[in-house]
């Protein structure tokens, strides 16, 4: 594993939010990111929560933290690890896309709270600070204040994202193009008697695994194509953009026509989980193999993409 460079703080602690693994060779075009693995609870956030044992286990993507890590230790692939949890703030979410009625002083002057897309996933209670989750209801006892989300934003989310970005641009400088897989885990998306899905949509019923890529928007079709052929060629069928497109790092990162592709990978976590999907099971290594394996592939494409951008030498 490279060395590590931690940046940002945890409200309250001296803890760093979260830390990036970049090698200065920078042996592969690729970034492998999980936003949603952080477990650095502070007694202040655990107090506030009306049932932080639940509430953690559903917000988490429960060690897939772990799973990056190993991705990145088998192929060399630059690696950025939140520890702040997503109960504290949600890295995979724009700073507007806020229920400011979570907020003691409301929201700031001129900001839209009705009908915007900037906050359609906190209308649903999932946006920048979650405040609902299904089977629970309400997470925390009460409001927080305008300063408590300031410095979240300020000291967890500002520099995590100046972080990503900069790697990217070091990766692209190197290769000529770079790839960010965001790594995700999702809960079954089980086939329901009617046809549906038990999950937040129809689409993409009973996939272990579903690549985002915002429709084309944050990647070349080619390598969200070669990550769905990769799969397919082990057996493990993929879904496409159903259910899960991909979020706000997807948005602000990729930028295909500059080089920077970004694809948001989610994996099942019956995979690589036990059965109360809270600790890592007996199959975790393989699909840690399998993931591998498709990071190598898709630096291989990326490669390619980026020798046709870099400037020929003189001869």
């Amino acid at each position: 594993m490279q060395a590590p460079n931690q940046g940002g703080t945890i409200p309250g602690t001296a803890s760093p939010a979260f830390t990036m693994f970049q090698s200065e060779g920078s042996p592969l075009p690729v970034l492998v990111a999980a936003p949603h693995g952080g477990r650095e609870y502070t007694p202040a956030i655990v107090e506030r929560m009306r049932d932080p044992q639940f509430a953690a286990l559903r917000l988490e993507d429960r060690h897939v933290d772990h799973l990056a890590r190993a991705v990145a230790a088998a192929t060399g692939a630059a690696l950025l690890v939140a520890h702040a949890p997503r109960a504290m703030i949600d890295l995979n979410r724009s700073p507007d896309d806020m229920d400011w009625s979570m907020v003691v002083e409301g929201p700031p002057a001129g900001t839209r709270t009705r009908h915007s897309l900037a906050n359609r996933r906190a209308r649903g209670g999932l946006g920048l600070v979650p405040r609902r989750l299904q089977g629970l209801g309400e997470i925390w006892k009460g409001r927080l204040t305008a300063a408590d989300l300031g410095k979240r934003i300020d000291e967890i989310h500002t520099p995590y994202h100046a972080a990503l970005a900069g790697a990217l641009e070091t990766l692209r400088d190197r290769w000529g193009a770079a790839l960010l897989i965001d790594l995700h885990s999702m809960p079954p998306l089980k086939a329901r008697a009617d046809g549906g899905a038990d999950g937040p949509a129809d689409e993409g019923a009973g996939s272990r695994f579903v690549i985002g890529d915002r429709f084309g928007a944050s990647c070349d079709r080619s390598i969200a194509t070669a990550a769905i052929d990769y799969f397919a060629r082990h057996g493990r069928p993929a879904a496409h953009n159903r259910p899960y497109a991909g979020g706000y790092v997807l948005d602000r990162h990729g930028k295909p026509a500059r080089g920077i592709h970004a694809l948001q990978i989610e994996v099942c976590r019956t995979t690589y989980l036990d059965a109360r999907l809270a600790e890592p099971s007996g199959r975790f290594a393989g699909v840690a193999r399998l993931l591998s394996g498709l990071v190598s592939d898709l630096a291989e494409e990326v490669a390619r993409r980026g020798n046709d951008r870099l400037p020929l030498a003189a001869e």
